[in-house]
């Protein structure tokens, strides 16, 4: 319960929790000095009063209920409450030897014929040990407990129906043995809340972590998309054009001006994609962030990809008008991705087959180069995997699908399945 919750159910009550706190936490720090006071405070309540009053019992109330108890010394009264109340100063840290010890003293006691008010001291340690002890302990100290009390019941028989007496007694015993389990069970309860409130922040903080790791992932492919496939671009037009300055300078100046536009496209994505992760300094007052490529845009992603020299036949099939903007931009990236690799592994010379197919709930992405036009300018192994084909795993596996890519005559094919099933992922 938190000093907020204390304090909407009254000033008095939450003064009172506030107090119940820090008596809580100062009994952490130092616990010598709760039992200390407990010891005290039964010296004072219950053995102090015999050590004034001599002979309590033996000649007060009718005559039917006086009872002859046993005139102990001073010495003698003395070492026996010592004996009954000190054991409680290890009722907590030893419950079951404080009880132990507090029995054995009473046991004496009563054989002696002696009464004494500081005999609470054995429900005292029955409580503790109820409350710190351990729970197999009890049964045992409960039949001793009983044996006990039944002495204390034939002793005073005389003047109380002996039933009357183990009834009274045991019920003591009882509500003692009560409150300590009651005690330890909302103590173990509150335990487990805490422990319970300590494992959800665990989780809280693991999953916060989780989601600023995926976070990056997404962030890094959608760089490793924008990044690769540009300078590809411009790493080809760069080449062809320095080739063709030299035959026509015409020809060099347009691979410089094609060159500009994919650089300034590569850093408006740039621009929207970081602007994603920067926090907002206040309130905008228009959008800063232009809407995701789609399939709209793969026209426009063949156009520079032909201008960099690789010859694309892009067709498409089925309703791609109703796909989703999540499955675009999935599918956009697919082949972004596809292509690049294209005009990276096969050269400016190589054609690509670019199909887009939506039949039922499933979409079918085909990329298919020819092939680099020199042998020796062949991709590398074929269990090479890069983090390109490894992003388009990722991004297929969100909605179901998979990639297969691997040669196909004397170039490459990428294979990519979407499944647009509202089970498959996509929403």
């Amino acid at each position: 319960m938190t000093t907020e919750d204390l304090g909407a159910m009254g000033p008095l009550v939450a003064r009172f929790g506030r107090a119940g706190e820090r008596l809580r936490r100062a009994d952490q720090a130092r616990p010598w000095v709760l039992d200390t006071a407990v010891v005290v405070l039964v010296f004072l309540v219950f053995c102090l009063p015999d050590l004034l009053h001599r002979g309590v019992g033996d000649s007060d109330g009718p005559r039917r209920f006086r009872l002859s108890f046993t005139q102990l010394p001073t010495v003698g009264m003395l070492a026996l409450q010592a004996g009954l109340v000190l054991p409680l100063l290890w009722r907590r840290r030893s419950p079951a030897a404080a009880f132990g010890g507090v029995t054995a003293v009473f046991v004496l006691q009563w054989s002696l014929g002696a009464a004494l008010r500081a005999d609470v001291a054995l429900f005292v340690a029955l409580y503790s040990l109820a409350l710190h002890g351990r729970l197999r302990q009890l049964p045992w100290a409960c039949a001793v407990m009983a044996g006990a009390l039944g002495l204390v019941a034939a002793r005073v028989s005389s003047a109380v129906s002996l039933w009357d007496a183990l009834f009274f007694l045991l019920s003591t015993a009882t509500a003692a043995l009560a409150l300590g389990l009651m005690i330890r069970i909302r103590r173990a309860q509150l335990a487990g809340l805490r422990d319970r409130a300590a494992r959800l922040e665990i989780e809280r903080d693991q999953r916060g972590r989780l989601a600023v790791a995926a976070e990056r992932t997404r962030v890094a492919r959608e760089m490793h998309d924008i990044v690769g496939h540009n300078l590809s671009v411009i790493i080809t037009l760069a080449d062809a054009g320095a080739y063709a300055t030299a035959v026509a300078p015409e020809r060099g100046t347009e691979a410089l001006h094609l060159i500009g536009d994919t650089g300034r496209q590569a850093l408006g994505e740039l621009r929207r994609l970081l602007g994603v992760l920067r926090e907002a300094d206040g309130p905008r007052t228009e959008p800063e962030l232009s809407p995701q490529p789609g399939l709209a845009d793969i026209d426009a992603l063949c156009e520079g990809v032909r201008a960099a020299g690789l010859k694309v036949i892009y067709r498409t099939a089925g309703d791609i008008d109703a796909l989703d903007s999540g499955v675009q931009l999935t599918v956009y990236r697919i082949v972004q991705e596809a292509l690049t690799n294209a005009l990276k592994h096969a050269g400016a010379d190589a054609r690509a087959n670019l199909a887009i197919v939506v039949e039922d709930k499933r979409l079918t992405i085909t990329v298919q180069d020819s092939g680099p036009a020199a042998p020796a300018a062949r991709r590398g192994p074929a269990n090479e995997e890069g983090h390109g084909l490894v992003g388009m795993r990722e991004r297929a596996a969100l909605y179901g699908g998979h990639i297969n890519a691997g040669p196909a005559g004397a170039g490459w094919a990428v294979r990519a399945e979407l499944n647009l099933a509202p089970q498959g992922g996509a929403r």
